[in-house]
């Protein structure tokens, strides 16, 4: 897939990191606040602020609310995010103000792996006394994924991401199926999709089992099923992402030039 520049001379190609940033973006259309980190999930909040949903709060784990910025930050610690935003709390009154008590409506989160259920991996690769990679661990992954009214998963699409069963799980997506939530005592819906650089994956109503939806432009459903690490379930007829308007696009290199 390409795109013509500016000035129209030579087209530049889409990359899968941009539909999948532009996908991810697309579904803060509605939201009224999102919780984010740093890297690609802050990059989509930021692009749906620009083009789909001006009046989005972005909530950052630093706490930072209703930061503006003009940058992709470099960190959660990034000045900006201070100086634009409309308001800075702590940690403790963020988690257990704002996000334990429901007050945010979508949080993104990334992980290292992956299971069919949509829990996640980000403490370690291997046994955990003698893992092959420490990761960052948990930050507040798992209270996030509980309190917050839905969470979206964004991660790339790779058989070593989406795995059968996780070295780990630092937070409980749709733990072992139906009612796991409930059981547990949680009151966000839990992951509502998975985004990935090949397609989308959300969970079916019943099983809680990931189910691809949705495919971008150029990828074939074998190619999906190939980078998972299970059985992958595929709805009967897939749709297709559509493709980045011109505004999106636009949106989403400016950013990242600045």
């Amino acid at each position: 897939m390409s795109v013509h520049s500016r000035d129209g001379t030579r087209p530049k190609e889409i990359t899968p990191a941009e539909v999948q940033t532009i996908a991810a973006a697309r579904r803060l259309a509605g939201a009224r606040t999102v919780f984010i980190g740093v890297g690609r999930p802050s990059t989509a909040a930021i692009v749906a602020r620009m083009v789909h949903n001006p009046q989005l709060v972005l909530v950052y784990e630093s706490g930072t609310i209703g930061a503006k910025p003009f940058h992709v930050p470099l960190s959660i610690g990034d000045g900006e995010l201070a100086q634009t935003a409309d308001l800075i709390v702590s940690v403790p009154e963020m988690f257990n103000y704002w996000i334990g008590a429901g007050r945010i409506d979508v949080a993104f989160l990334g992980a290292a792996q992956i299971d069919r259920h949509a829990n996640l991996n980000s403490t370690v690769i291997g046994d955990y006394a003698y893992p092959k990679t420490r990761l960052p661990g948990a930050g507040g992954a798992p209270e996030i994924a509980a309190s917050c009214g839905e969470v979206i998963v964004i991660a790339p699409h790779s058989s070593r991401t989406f795995v059968e069963r996780l070295d780990f799980c630092t937070t409980v997506g749709h733990g072992d199926g139906p009612r796991a939530r409930e059981r547990l005592g949680f009151s966000g819906a839990g992951p509502t999709a998975v985004i990935t650089d090949l397609g989308v994956l959300e969970p079916h109503p019943e099983s809680k089992e990931l189910v691809l939806t949705c495919i971008h432009d150029g990828v074939e459903v074998e190619q999906v099923r190939e980078a998972t690490g299970w059985e992958l379930q595929v709805a009967q007829q897939p749709a297709i992402t559509e493709p980045p308007s011109d505004e999106e696009l636009a949106a989403l290199r400016e950013l990242i030039n600045r």
